[in-house]
């Protein structure tokens, strides 16, 4: 049985990167799961959403002449279709403002972090 574009197949996670998931499908061929392709949210870490050994259902993206097949997690989910494309949300304003100072006061605590620890410690101080 060939793999064809659109269709949805059941398959096992076999190893996880930092960028995706390879997933091992009936014929013992194997596809890669972007990570952005894991969930609707975003993914930060893979780990998150998936382990190894774990059956997930998968949507067959592409198959390329090479053999490489790209694969979808979020894309199997039912009502997908339905969905609006990724990045297309309607949010409004107040909650991108909003998002957008969190993110950045999170980024600047982790600076302030790592400039705190780069002073040194105790006997780094000279006494005049």
């Amino acid at each position: 049985m060939a793999i064809e574009v659109g269709s949805l197949l059941e398959g096992r996670v076999t190893g996880i990167t930092h960028f995706g998931a390879f997933v091992e499908l009936k014929e013992g061929v194997t596809g890669l799961v972007h990570i952005s392709e894991v969930d609707d949210a975003y993914v930060k870490d893979i780990h998150d959403y998936l382990k190894m050994g774990d059956v997930v259902t998968v949507k067959v993206l592409k198959v390329e002449p090479t053999g490489k097949i790209a694969l979808s997690i979020r894309q199997a989910k039912p009502g997908a279709e339905e969905r609006r494309p990724r990045g297309k949300r309607d949010r409004g304003f107040e909650d991108k403002l909003s998002r957008f100072l969190k993110d950045s006061e999170e980024r600047l605590a982790s600076l302030r972090r790592q400039a705190d620890s780069k002073r040194g410690g105790r006997g780094t101080r000279r006494s005049f």
